[in-house]
């Protein structure tokens, strides 16, 4: 099964200008989402998908295969779904511009998904975390499932609520990372947003709301990202603590 990578970029951000642009530890960040994603061993390419001459510049620089999409999309998967137009591929993994520390492993088990179950149309990952600061923040998206692994519920709100307990006993925070069947991402993008996805705000509720299933796999390894000028500097020193973003599949 043929898989493309796509990182959507764009240079407009609202909260922090030019983000993906932006230097951290050394390197502008769409570059560490780039070498991060390049580890993954089930994509077939890796396309970063962007707005402006600046970052298909930047992305030659570092070697990056880049193309200039349309600037009038309304968001990443927007953009993910023109460069599937014209990519010949069964799967397409949106892989967000401004997670530079997303592990080259939740691509492959993404990947590994589709491969398994012919009649799944979408996938993304969780991560089990135990921490009441998060759980409790509605920047940090949390997810519920059913005993299939599918999500039940996407909310900024702190679900599943543990009546009763002091602390979290665990929760699933959400990753934005997602595969879609061509033929699916090509439709989904048609559809207009319902009353769950505009009072939350999150994209991923369209789907379910229109009675589709999104399946959830769980994955080991966090990830974070870069909206405002104290996330940066918030990724930048996890890096560090990283070693410079060296991972391995092992890790």
């Amino acid at each position: 099964m043929k898989a493309i990578g796509v990182i959507p970029a764009r240079l407009g951000s609202t909260r922090l200008a030019e983000k993906v642009l932006k230097i951290l530890d050394g390197r502008p960040m769409i570059q560490h989402v780039w070498e991060r994603a390049r580890q993954s061993r089930k994509l077939s390419d890796l396309i970063i998908a962007c707005d402006d001459e600046r970052i298909l510049t930047c992305a030659k620089k570092f070697g990056g295969k880049a193309v200039l999409t349309r600037s009038d999309h309304p968001n990443g998967t927007s953009r993910v779904a023109e460069i599937a137009s014209r990519e010949d591929a069964e799967v397409f993994i949106n892989i967000q511009g401004d997670e530079p520390m997303m592990h080259p492993s939740a691509i492959d088990q993404i990947v590994e998904a589709f491969e398994k179950d012919p009649g799944i149309n979408v996938v993304t990952c969780a991560v089990r975390r135990h921490d009441k600061e998060d759980y409790e923040n509605p920047n940090v998206v949390k997810v519920v499932l059913g005993q299939n692994g599918d999500g039940l519920y996407f909310s900024r709100a702190p679900i599943p609520h543990f009546r009763g307990e002091a602390s979290p006993a665990w929760y699933l925070k959400h990753l934005g990372i997602y595969g879609y069947r061509k033929s699916f991402l090509l439709e989904f993008v048609r559809w207009e947003p319902g009353i769950l996805e505009e009072a939350e705000k999150l994209e991923q509720l369209r789907i379910l709301e229109r009675g589709f299933s999104i399946r959830v796999i769980e994955t080991l390894h966090d990830s974070w990202s870069v909206d405002t000028r104290e996330d940066l500097e918030t990724v930048e020193a996890k890096l560090k603590e990283a070693g410079n973003l060296r991972c391995s599949q092992n890790a």
